[in-house]
């Protein structure tokens, strides 16, 4: 990268007001985190997701504060510009406040994380608040929280209707009221999305919500086609590495079979005289 220059939180203030996009990309490893810094990504965002893309779980829910953390670690280990948040898995902030500082701060000091990510609006503003406090910069998500995927009844667009549009405007507003230095918008339809983007002034980051937002997010499996068990409609494939990685395994596996790998130019010499005086 010809510009090294760290993104921090006041880099994606000045992105919002400059009208530049923000771009964000999970990633759950140090070689993933690598291609995406160099390639020039703005923030990467160690996603709960990595339970089921990872983990191969059915959702987020079983995700626990050490997987976090070891994926956290590494990642920030290949990220040397981009902005590197981490979540906050299922019921490590939803019993006490003081509960959720503490493991945002374990987010910090031990996986290295630049921020800490947690769902809801409302419901968790004391948390927000107590975690900004501690001097530890939070981005909220809010609309469709998949940590709440059973009280939602499964994943479903989020403020559709007048009652539920005014709750997730509501939640945009209580968590930049309460501290957060951005917000996650998921699958939340386009207008309310842009409506919220305009009202607020910390950057907005979409996924499932539209162009309006002051960024986009995905799972980079979903964007290379490497997760087939489900694609998400807001979702858009920009290469196909699943199916170039399913033929690079098919090639290895014909070319070991067939006696063909490895070949003269992959091995190492010795003199044969050696091998036959020995014992």
């Amino acid at each position: 990268m010809s510009n090294l220059k760290k993104v921090t939180v006041e880099t994606l203030r000045k992105q919002k007001e400059n009208n530049d996009k923000i771009t964000m990309l999970t990633a759950y490893d140090y070689s993933t985190a690598r291609l995406e810094d160099e390639a020039g990504i703005d923030t990467i965002l160690v996603g709960d997701s990595l339970g089921m893309v990872m983990l191969g779980y059915e959702d987020t829910l079983a995700v626990t504060m050490e997987d976090m953390i070891h994926h956290t670690k590494a990642v920030t280990r290949g990220a040397k510009r981009a902005f590197v948040v981490a979540d906050m898995p299922f019921l490590s902030y939803e019993v006490s406040v003081e509960e959720a500082v503490l493991n945002a701060g374990r987010l910090m000091k031990e996986g290295g994380a630049n921020a800490v990510k947690l769902e809801g609006g409302v419901s968790v503003k004391e948390q927000i608040k107590a975690i900004v406090n501690a001097k530890i910069p939070v981005v909220a998500h809010i609309g469709l929280t998949p940590q709440a995927i059973n009280a939602f009844g499964g994943f479903k667009v989020q403020g559709k209707n007048e009652k539920a549009a005014q709750q997730v405007l509501d939640d945009a507003r209580a968590v930049e009221e309460a501290g957060a230095s951005a917000v996650v918008l998921e699958c939340v339809p386009e207008a309310l999305a842009t409506r919220i983007t305009k009202e607020l002034s910390i950057p907005t980051i979409g996924i499932g919500a539209g162009a309006g937002c002051d960024g986009q997010v995905l799972v980079y499996q979903d964007m290379l086609s490497m997760y087939a068990d489900f694609t998400p409609k807001f979702s858009k494939a920009f290469a196909n590495i699943g199916q170039a990685m399913k033929e690079g395994f098919k090639g290895y596996i014909k070319e070991t079979k067939d006696g063909v790998f490895p070949a003269k130019e992959h091995t190492f010499k010795i003199d044969q005289e050696i091998v036959d005086r020995l014992k």
